[in-house]
């Protein structure tokens, strides 16, 4: 177990490392800098008005040099004004004391820059933001886990019947249905005056300080209706696939319960695939709620991001590009163990 650690650590840095080079390349195209360059100065600015800024500020430097700033490996880098003898550099203005400023500050040194759009630090708003949308993926999570292994197992246990095919209609119905159309769906029939069933009446955007039933309801069924088809699919296959095993009719034959051979013997073993899917539908969310946030308003991590691309804001995309690649690997690290300490024969192998 030690070694595979090892080894998956070492992959997941080396991931870590190329996804975030390939955002931090993308968003320093040189229309971005231009876009960055007039929305700190002026919109009129000319294009050799906009290269001297540019030069000035350090964004004319090799681009591995940069991003070796930007993690906080590299020096930062500084400048001597010629006609003033003043210095500026990366690290001088974001020092707390400009006189002795730090030699490294960039991610690793917690320095996750400054945001356009907040007119703040990034850190903060990053952890307030986590915040919100962690708690909208805890209820998600409560909602959709649950339903679905439900759904899956009464669907692999009846293999073929009309039960098995009603539940596998409804879960394809919900995988197929993505969540702009489920979510606008929801906010006219059962939150708007379009319809009448105002059963809703809050908004999500009230729900970031209390959240309520009528207020976070639609955000979270909007989110949990895509997941419960897929894991339920997923649960219901394992499930059917266990049920026909030979030691599952072996103990019906032995005189066992029809309910005791799915408790004792047939779920435990089934329940080993729908584990790394429940598992991986954490990133999944933290995508999910994109799409999901901007549409209720809800201010969350997603929201901040469709923010950050919208305004150009790149140290603040930059960061948010930095917690999405951790949570990623950091699931898929969880679900291969999880994978191994659940099924014998991968961990004996």
């Amino acid at each position: 177990m030690g070694s595979f650690l090892l080894k998956r650590s070492g992959v997941m840095l080396l991931t870590a490392l190329c996804l975030t080079f390939i955002v931090f390349f993308l968003t320093n195209l040189e229309p971005n800098l231009e876009k960055l360059t007039k929305s700190e100065g002026n919109m009129r600015m000319s294009d050799t008005q906009v290269q001297s800024w540019l030069q000035k500020n350090g964004y004319r430097q090799p681009l591995i040099k940069r991003y070796g700033e930007w993690l906080g490996v590299a020096p930062g880098w500084t400048r001597t004004d010629p006609e003033t003898g003043k210095v500026t550099g990366r690290c001088i203005r974001r020092a707390e004391d400009p006189a002795n400023p730090p030699k490294y500050c960039g991610l690793m040194q917690g320095n996750w820059g400054f945001s356009l759009v907040f007119k703040e630090d990034i850190a903060p708003i990053i952890a307030e933001k986590l915040a919100l949308t962690g708690k909208l993926m805890l209820c998600v999570m409560l909602v959709m886990v649950p339903t679905a292994l439900i759904i899956g197992i009464i669907a692999g246990m009846r293999e073929g019947s009309k039960t098995d095919r009603s539940l596998s209609a409804v879960s394809i119905l919900t995988t197929s249905t993505p969540e702009y159309v489920s979510g606008v769906i929801f906010i006219v029939v059962f939150s708007s005056k379009l319809v009448g069933l105002r059963w809703f009446k809050g908004t999500a955007t009230t729900a970031m300080e209390n959240a309520t039933f009528e207020n976070f309801t639609l955000p979270v069924i909007t989110l949990a209706l895509y997941g419960i088809g897929y894991i339920a699919r997923m649960t219901r296959a394992s499930m059917a696939e266990v049920m026909n095993e030979q030691y599952i009719r072996t103990a019906r034959l032995k005189g066992l319960s029809f309910g005791g051979v799915v408790l004792k013997h047939a779920l435990r073993n089934a329940l080993i695939a729908p584990f790394t899917v429940i598992i991986l539908q954490i990133p999944w969310l933290l995508t999910g709620v994109v799409i999901v946030e901007t549409l209720f308003n809800y201010k969350g991590f997603g929201w901040t991001l469709v923010a950050a691309v919208g305004n150009n804001d790149i140290e603040l995309l930059l960061a948010c590009s930095v917690v999405a690649v951790f949570v990623v690997l950091v699931t898929q690290l969880i679900s291969d163990i999880g994978y191994v300490f659940l099924n014998p024969r991968i961990r004996i192998n």
